[in-house]
């Protein structure tokens, strides 16, 4: 009695086994059948009414500019330095106690130059600050 080894008679399967992926694939026709009819139906909404309004202009952000020499303008007013700078943002913030700011810094500014004027917005109570840059 001779014992065959398994590689002798049968060599390894090769082929894919298509019969599961078909299987899947048909029931994912099926149900992309069965909810396609339910996506058309619409449901009608009576949506609100609105009026159009005016921007308030009383709540404007102020302008704080930085140019490239690092002069500095608030509201497209010179500014001579950061105490100047301090002073008149708090009577902004006093007028106006939930005053915005917008930063406009031309970016041949030193960083140190901007992280100074920051400085200076955070010391004189101004939460709100806005950074402004032009697309490209």
């Amino acid at each position: 009695m001779a014992f065959k080894s398994q590689s002798d008679d049968q060599d390894a399967i090769s082929d894919i086994n298509v019969t599961p992926l078909v299987d899947v694939m048909l029931v994912l026709v099926i149900i992309l059948l069965v909810t396609a009819p339910l996506l058309t139906q619409s449901v009608k909404v009576t949506l609100p009414k609105t009026a159009t309004t005016e921007p308030d202009i009383k709540d404007q952000p102020l302008q704080l500019g930085i140019n490239e020499k690092g002069n500095i303008t608030l509201n497209k007013n010179a500014v001579a330095d950061l105490p100047a700078l301090e002073t008149s943002l708090k009577n902004e913030l006093s007028r106006n106690p939930d005053v915005s700011l917008h930063l406009y810094a031309d970016e041949a500014v030193n960083y140190g130059k901007v992280a100074e004027v920051i400085a200076t917005i955070q010391h004189s109570g101004i939460a709100k600050i806005g950074f402004v840059t032009l697309e490209q």
